[in-house]
């Protein structure tokens, strides 16, 4: 364990019954990072984190504080605070009562519990609805009581449970960047839950990919992204166009045979003959009218969508073999090419975009 460890998950299982929701998580969480956890429903995100509360006991492992083993200490006993995803605010308390309800239990005295708390609902921007019900503010403004409630008590680890998700598309984005700011000037560890990329990639240090049980990957937003390590990280990230086949050797070096054709590598060191996956972002995949004279990796598509979204446009296409591709480029970069549904294209991409991934 490192000198910057703050939690670590050592061989953790969970089972409930005969189902087994973690499969031996061994992992470590950094001291002042911002890390979030993400997969689809099931994957065993939220019973991960309800494991660092303490509100589910590992079947079997353990898990550490700051080098102590946290297994058998009650909730209430841990400095790790958790931000609901029905921020569990108390309905018959004020703002302000919310706020210095944690500090109450700890036996701070009245008049610290109304300063630390005025402190941070000056911080959260809400010291307006100190008197207010919890009924009378808006979403955004709940969110922030939560906060609020949770870091007075100044904790070395903040958990917080898809706090966001209740939140509409505008709000959802300013609140991101109420908590990675809060994150970086209190220098509290987050451990964020969420099934969202775009939350986990826009906030986190780090990103953990989680799956039936597993970690698929552990990196910056930007590593996996760039380079996913398995199948299941490409195409749960949706970023990348795959294409399955096996590796043979090129007139040039080794090439990817797969039903759209072959494709050129660059830099992986899949063995001859091993099934595996190439994966291409779809904003290194190009397009053009005609097929590009000095490309190796083209493929023939047809056009069968097109969506906007802001500043980008993504196309969707199709190859002879029925295998859907997107591109997504800025409109400026398409707006001289035929897009009509079924028209014809080439799609294609230089060699060093590619990333390649042994099947499982």
């Amino acid at each position: 364990m490192s000198r910057d460890t703050l939690v670590s998950f050592e061989g953790v299982v969970k089972s409930f019954g005969t189902f087994v929701a973690v499969k031996k998580l061994d992992f470590e969480i950094r001291k002042g990072e911002f890390l979030a956890i993400m997969g689809s429903s099931g994957c065993g995100k939220t019973t991960t984190l309800r494991m660092l509360a303490g509100l589910e006991a590992p079947s079997e492992g353990v898990i550490k504080l700051s080098g102590k083993p946290i297994n058998d200490l009650p909730t209430w006993s841990r400095d790790t605070p958790m931000v609901w995803q029905s921020l569990a605010l108390f309905p018959f308390l004020n703002v302000r009562e919310n706020v210095e309800f944690a500090l109450k239990m700890r036996g701070v005295g009245k008049a610290e519990r109304r300063r630390r708390a005025e402190q941070w609902l000056d911080r959260m921007q809400i010291t307006e609805f100190a008197e207010r019900n919890i009924s009378q503010l808006s979403g955004g403004q709940r969110q922030r009581v939560a906060l609020a409630r949770s870091l007075v008590v100044e904790p070395e680890i903040l958990l917080l449970d898809e706090p966001l998700s209740a939140l509409d598309a505008a709000l959802k984005v300013r609140m991101q960047s109420v908590l990675k700011n809060l994150q970086r000037e209190t220098g509290i560890t987050f451990v964020y839950v969420t099934h969202s990329q775009s939350e986990a990639f826009s906030m986190a240090d780090r990103v953990v990919i989680m799956s039936r049980g597993v970690i698929e990957q552990i990196g910056t937003p930007q590593e996996i992204y760039r380079t996913p390590r398995t199948r299941f990280v490409a195409d749960f990230l949706g970023s990348s166009n795959l294409f399955s086949g096996k590796v043979r050797a090129g007139g040039q070096g080794k090439v990817l045979d797969t039903p759209a054709g072959q494709f050129a590598l660059s830099g992986d060191a899949a063995g001859l003959g091993e099934a595996a996956t190439l994966t291409v972002l779809d904003t290194k995949t190009h397009l053009s009218v005609e097929k590009p004279a000095n490309a190796v990796n083209v493929v023939p598509v047809r056009v069968i969508g097109e969506e906007f979204v802001g500043a980008t446009a993504t196309l969707y296409l199709e190859t002879a073999q029925g295998q859907e591709i997107r591109v997504q480029k800025g409109h400026d970069e398409i707006a001289d090419l035929p897009t009509d549904i079924g028209q014809g294209l080439y799609a294609w991409w230089n060699p060093q975009d590619g990333h390649l991934v042994a099947e499982a």
